[in-house]
């Protein structure tokens, strides 16, 4: 057993809280923003001594990583003002190598892909000698964390685990230390047993036994959990113990101040010079392959050939933020987003009516505009753990939105009846969803809406994060 620390409450992830990016004259550390960080974060600053564990990001954080001692950010003044004396990070500088093989190789190359339902199955996965060496680094990877955490823990101590980067975590942290209250919470959907086992058995194995060294296992929706232990029942032959479902919702009074900023006001002015009048269909994503965007064109493109009376009435506003670039996969869906979106527009397009816009870049001010000036909020992920994005919008928009959603989005399960659910791989059907939510009665829209918003801010950010908490005793 390895001998205890002194952080009674820790959280574990892959990124954490503080980055370092480049400036003119050196470096800077800059915190973390966001709902589910600031959520995570209100926890441990009211923790005394209070722990964030995660890995180094690029050959920068590695760097300062190995300047602090045991990879205390604290110790080191420029990153401790960033902290704030609230909590400290301990930052991982696992080599390059294995960091890359762990986390494009599995995390997001496998894992994700699993998941998500992505494989196109005639040509992958292959599971050959190769991913086995990557399958190595995120063993490491796992056992580099499992190892932080276990120093710093004091006894009895609660451990937080993020996601599907450490499914191999819980496991390896309580065989070194069985004392400590373990939690696991996985952002994203769980898939059916039958296709998890397109895994290896030994891997699929760990996974699962690797989540099972949890005292509580946490999923978005009742979905994801009853498909956990399905996968639990064909995989490990076990009837499994404390998994327990929190859907993560979205806090109005942050989201509220950032998005009346002086920039994103300046950017609601820019788009509505785009827009006018008219009817906006906005949907805010990452060129993520699960978002299922080059479906959602062909749903809009159908939308307008086969209802012509909304030519020059509406407009779709399409915002993706860069995704996962080093990925090849990725680099040609998005350049085939890009294709599509240029045909609509040659299309349709007048001197008068932009019917599509479509925006590939890191703008956050630019993506919470579009959420405010949305009529229809339209999301259509093939699998979607939660989608906060969809939730955010309608707390922020202006116009009382209609939400056209995934069946397959964990946010559909919490939105119930009043958003608009569709099957994302039917265009056809989307269309005429999309058609619905136009033509939606404003008084039926504000009714809808009222519902749906009080769904999505049912739990947000710090009382999710503080329930599990709870939960773990």
């Amino acid at each position: 057993m390895t001998e205890p620390g002194r952080a009674p409450l820790l959280v574990a992830s892959n990124r954490g809280p503080l980055s370092v990016v480049a400036v003119e004259d050196g470096d800077e550390v800059r915190r973390g923003s966001g709902g589910l960080v600031s959520g995570m974060q209100t926890a441990l600053g009211a923790t005394p001594d209070a722990v964030w564990v995660c890995a180094a990001m690029n050959d920068r954080e590695r760097a300062l990583a190995r300047q602090a001692p045991s990879g205390r950010l604290s110790e080191l003044d420029f990153a401790a003002s960033a902290l704030n004396g609230e909590f400290d990070v301990r930052m991982l500088p696992i080599d390059g190598l294995t960091f890359r093989n762990s986390y494009n190789g599995i995390a997001n190359s496998t894992l994700w892909f699993v998941l998500h339902m992505l494989y196109d199955l005639p040509r992958a996965p292959t599971f050959d000698a190769a991913w086995r060496r990557q399958w190595a680094s995120y063993v490491r990877f796992n056992q580099a964390f499992a190892q932080a955490l276990a120093e710093e823990a004091a006894p009895g101590a609660r451990v937080m685990i993020q996601d599907y980067h450490l499914f191999l975590a819980p496991r390896m942290l309580r065989t070194m230390r069985p004392d400590v209250r373990i939690g696991h919470f996985t952002h994203t959907p769980w898939v059916s047993a039958d296709y998890f086992g397109m895994l290896p058995d030994d891997v699929a194995y760990a996974i699962v036994d690797g989540l099972l060294g949890a005292d509580l296992i946490g999923f978005h929706t009742e979905r994801w959990a009853d498909l956990f232990r399905d996968t639990c029942r064909s995989v490990v032959g076990r009837e499994p113990d404390g998994i327990r479902v929190f859907p993560l919702g979205t806090d109005p009074d942050e989201l509220g101040k950032r998005a009346w900023r002086r920039d994103v006001e300046s950017e609601l002015r820019l788009l509505n010079e785009t827009v006018g009048d008219r009817q906006l269909i906005g949907r805010v994503d990452r060129t993520e392959l699960s978002k299922n965007v080059w479906r959602g064109l062909l749903a809009y493109r159908e939308l307008l050939r086969t209802h012509p009376e909304w030519h020059g009435q509406v407009v779709h506003m399409v915002y993706n933020n860069p995704s996962r670039e080093d990925l090849p996969a990725y680099r040609e869906y998005t350049a085939s987003i890009a294709r599509l979106a240029g045909d609509i527009d040659d299309e349709f397009g007048t001197d008068d009516w932009t019917p599509l816009v479509l925006e590939i870049v890191d703008d956050y001010p630019a993506a919470l505009a579009v959420l405010r000036r949305s009529d229809v909020l339209f999301i259509n992920s093939i699998r979607d753990g939660m989608n906060l994005v969809v939730l955010e919008g309608l707390v922020i928009s202006e116009r009382t939105p209609a939400v056209v959603i995934s069946g397959e989005a964990g946010a559909a399960e919490v939105l119930g009846e009043d958003a608009l659910r569709i099957n994302p791989f039917d265009v056809s059907a989307t269309a005429e969803s999309l058609h619905a939510a136009l033509q939606m009665s404003a008084a039926e829209r504000a009714e809808r809406a009222g519902r749906m918003r009080a769904a999505a801010i049912r739990l947000p950010p710090a009382e999710w994060f503080q329930a599990q908490l709870d939960a773990l005793g």
